[in-house]
C-alpha cells in the first residue's frame, strides 16, 4: 500500500490554486456575459431580418404598381 503525504506541499501550491480559482471564476463570468450579449445580438438580428423581409414585400408591391414601359413607335 502506498502512503500519500498530504502535508508535503508548499504554500506556493495554495497560491497557485487560489490564482487558478480566480481565473476560472473570471472566465465563467465572461462566458455568462458573452452568452447574454450573444442572445441580445441574436434578437436584434432576427428583428432586422423581419424588417428586411417586410421591406422586400413592400418593394415588390410597389414594383407591381409601376406602369410598364411603352415601346417607342
Amino acid at each position: 500500500m502506498t502512503n500519500i503525504d498530504f502535508f508535503n506541499y508548499s504554500g506556493a501550491m495554495d497560491d497557485d490554486i487560489k490564482e487558478l480559482e480566480e481565473r476560472i471564476s473570471k472566465l465563467i463570468a465572461l462566458c455568462g456575459s458573452l452568452r447574454e450579449e450573444n442572445e441580445g445580438l441574436r434578437e436584434k438580428s432576427d428583428a432586422l431580418k423581419n424588417k428586411m423581409a417586410q421591406a422586400s414585400v413592400r418593394l415588390e408591391g410597389l414594383l407591381e404598381k409601376l406602369p410598364q414601359g411603352e415601346e417607342a413607335a
